[in-house]
């Protein structure tokens, strides 16, 4: 059994049994239960413990002479950079010696947020941000591209997301589904704040996050029934077994919510309707290992959902599958091969209405546009790993990935003479018909090298060749009256290849045992979607267009931070970036409610990030972070009236706080708040939030441009009773504050959202 100093059980800690001369290895997750090892031959093995909170400890456990052993490991309050982190080096490395500014989620910290929906867990670290600052929840899925440290000007994804190291973004347009996200079997959660191109390549040009499930455990089955206000129950199951050889996992995510109205009151008309959600999420995992030395998995999951973006008849919806498999072999010479392959079909379906009278009384919308996006993607890695001596362990490797996608548009204009299909909206005639898309193939090498050239330095140098094509692309638009191709035709466009280098030097000097500095200088770059290359989209009054001519972004970024621990409940940290990116595509104003995706010239995002952290004792942890942030365009030939302008939805200050109790005897108890300044909604840095939707929402009515800042909220509360249940109550937003999203129309995020329930949890022998 795992306890802690008052002699508790420690459920979630990470148990892994290693023989050091045999090459055995077997994991384990712990439980408020004794649970055992069988199996074992004869020998000397040992015993490792890994508890968020908690100091790693190891164990030597004799069975030569005795056919087996009784240990109870108990755990000291431990430091954050004791936990272990595998995102930055694509390899397992202790936090301490990381020189990159990473944030890590445990399982303990992700079951004490009273978010529903991962991106909502993720917003307690200040780097992370979706392109618009609201939930998954009512967020078309086209805005929740992640960007870290904000250096994202539109909605694509700047950050890599993988989930168990298979790629997690949408193969079309970069985005996360972050409902697809299995929380309940997520074991932690990594974010790496700096340019990771030069291991992973085109999304991690902005940085990665990874999230890492649990593996499968002895006859375990968790249940986890909630409901709450505005009709939002959610299912979540989990359920594994595991034998000497084969394990496997079954899980499933169920959700639904009438939703909540997203324009502000006064400017809300009989079109307005809520915004809602439901969601079902499946997947399966089957683990085997025929000998100590291979390891195997194969995963395959299913995703629906189905959306209501606020107006009536405005909708989305999308059908997901996934299939992922891998390998693990540790070679007789302890070098390690590793191999990964993945698929995804999808099938992507929106609609977009047009406001007939968006500064009156929004009481007639028409049909504008309905598309259907299918994609498909193929890709895979392998990647070879040795530790060539005391002082250096290399890794190299290579990765693939094959998109084809398509945007198929039917667009539509008013009827004449107008006519109503219903007392709010307009009958719509088919004019056009364009089916826009192509083909993305990337191929990408790296290679790494981690060494120690002096007892308290270690140093990273890492670089990536990767090589795009786009190919068999069109752009097809056909007159729906006629037959005809309309003069935007264009049946073959000109197929696109790019080559590009990325590179990365770090260091970290470890001062003391209590301060550590490090610095790091990166090139990245990213390669446009084929969302931003050929499909068009409208918010609220605002149509952008697609631009096949885009080119790739490039960034060259360095940071320097330093740690302290001030004591070993206490730890420190700063870090200062300066992010310079060339042709970073943003959406640019070109015309009257009309804007089109283009690469900027440059751009710059610098500022300071700081972290704190403090645990006085085993129930108590305190943390904070806080962000600074300057995101502004340097230099853009074609429209120079933009130079010294804000990036959009960027904004300067963003800051977070926690407070948690946690006593398995009594209850655990967290508190949260999220800030957020102003940032602008657009390019021009001109639209404003209208005076009388500021006055209803509680803020002082000048007009100023941006979307004011903010501050939330959020508890959460459990209590265990006895092993096998507990109950919980949480609450986002729970002040009910009131925060814009966007302008025309002025939109709103998340209000206040309660739910409570049960969590069941069943583990065998």
């Amino acid at each position: 059994m795992v306890v802690d100093q008052q002699a508790l059980a420690i459920p979630g800690a990470r148990i892994v049994v290693t023989q050091p001369q045999g090459a055995f290895r077997k994991t384990a997750i712990s439980s408020t239960r004794r649970f055992r090892f069988d199996g074992l031959t004869a020998g000397v093995y040992e015993v490792r413990v890994d508890a968020p909170g908690f100091a790693s400890k190891t164990e030597t456990v004799d069975l030569r002479s005795a056919p087996q052993a009784t240990i109870d490991i108990r755990l000291e309050p431990g430091r954050v950079s004791e936990q272990v982190v595998v995102t930055p080096a694509r390899a397992e490395q202790r936090l301490a010696d990381v020189p990159a500014s990473v944030a890590v989620l445990s399982r303990e910290e992700i079951r004490q947020s009273p978010a529903v929906v991962a991106d909502d867990v993720l917003r307690q670290i200040p780097t992370f941000s979706l392109f618009r600052r609201t939930s998954s929840l009512s967020s078309h899925p086209t805005s929740q591209g992640v960007s870290l440290r904000g250096i994202g000007p539109s909605g694509a994804s700047r950050t890599l997301v993988l989930i168990d190291g298979v790629p997690f973004n949408d193969p079309f347009g970069g985005w996360v589904y972050w409902t697809r996200v299995p929380l309940m079997s997520v074991d932690r959660i990594e974010v790496v704040d700096g340019s990771s191109s030069s291991l992973y390549g085109n999304y991690a040009m902005g940085g990665v996050i990874s999230i890492a499930t649990s593996p499968p455990t002895r006859r375990t089955l968790e249940m986890k029934p909630q409901y709450g206000n505005r009709t939002s129950p959610k299912l979540d199951l989990f359920a594994s077994d595991r034998g000497n050889k084969v394990g496997g996992s079954v899980e499933g995510s169920f959700f639904s919510t009438d939703g909540y109205p997203v324009v502000a009151p006064s400017e809300r008309g009989p079109i307005d309707t809520d915004a809602s959600v439901g969601f079902k999420n499946v997947s399966a995992r089957i683990e085997y290992a025929p000998t100590d030395r291979v390891r195997m998995f194969f995963r395959g999951g299913a995703f629906t959902e189905e959306r209501i973006n606020g107006k009536i008849g405005e909708v989305n919806d999308t059908r997901w599958t996934t299939a992922s498999s891998g390998v693990l072999v540790r070679r007789p010479d302890e070098s390690t091969l590793q191999a990964r392959v993945f698929l995804d079909d999808q099938k992507f379906h929106s609609t977009f209405l047009a406001v007939t009278n968006p500064t009156t009384t929004r009481n007639l919308v028409r049909l504008a546009t309905d598309q259907n996006v299918p994609a498909k993607s193929v890709g895979g890695m392998g990647q070879w790993s040795k530790a060539l001596n005391a002082s250096h362990a290399f890794s190299a490797g290579f990765d693939f990935r094959l998109v084809e996608g398509e945007s198929r548009e039917d667009g539509f204009s008013a009827a004449t003479p107008a006519a109503l299909i219903s007392p709010f909206t307009q009958k719509a005639v088919l004019t056009v018909q364009r089916v826009s898309g192509g083909t993305q193939r990337s191929l990408g090498a790296f290679a790494q090298d981690i060494f120690t050239p002096a007892p308290k330095l270690l140093v990273t140098l890492s670089a990536r060749l990767d090589h795009f094509s786009n190919y068999d692309a069109q752009s097809l638009e056909t007159t729906v009256s006629t037959g005809r191709p309309t003069v935007n035709n264009r049946p073959s466009l000109p197929d696109k290849n790019d080559t590009v280098v990325s590179s990365r030097v770090a260091a970290i000097y470890h001062v003391s045992d209590q301060v550590s500095v490090w610095g790091g200088f990166g090139l990245g770059f990213r390669e446009p979607t084929l969302n931003e290359l050929y499909r068009q989209f409208s918010v609220g009054a605002v149509t952008t267009r697609a631009n096949d001519q885009l080119g790739p972004e490039r960034l060259a970024g360095g940071e320097m931070g330093i740690r302290v621990m001030a004591a070993r409940a206490l730890s420190v940290s700063v870090t200062g970036y300066d992010n310079r990116m060339k042709d970073a595509v943003s959406n640019v104003t070109i015309g009257a409610n009309l804007q089109q995706r283009q690469n900027l010239g440059r751009t710059r995002v610098w500022g300071i990030q700081s972290d704190v952290e403090y645990r006085p004792g085993s129930f108590w942890k305190f943390s904070a972070g806080y962000l600074y942030n300057q995101a502004k365009v340097k230099e853009f030939d074609a429209n120079p009236a933009l130079v010294g302008n804000f990036l959009a939805q960027v904004p300067v200050h963003r800051g977070s706080a926690q407070a948690t109790f946690s006593n398995p005897k009594y209850v655990s108890v967290s508190a949260a708040v999220q800030l957020l300044g102003r940032q602008f909604d657009d390019d021009l840095n001109v639209r404003a939030v209208p005076a009388a939707a500021l006055a209803e929402a509680g803020y002082a009515t000048s007009t100023i441009p941006g979307l004011p800042g903010y501050v939330v909220v959020d508890l959460m509360a459990s209590r265990a009773i006895g092993n096998n249940l507990e109950v919980f109550f949480g609450a986002q937003n729970l002040l009910d504050q009131a925060y814009f999203v966007q302008t025309s129309p002025s939109t709103t995020g998340t209000p206040r959202l309660i739910h409570g329930g049960i969590r069941l949890r069943f583990v065998g022998r």
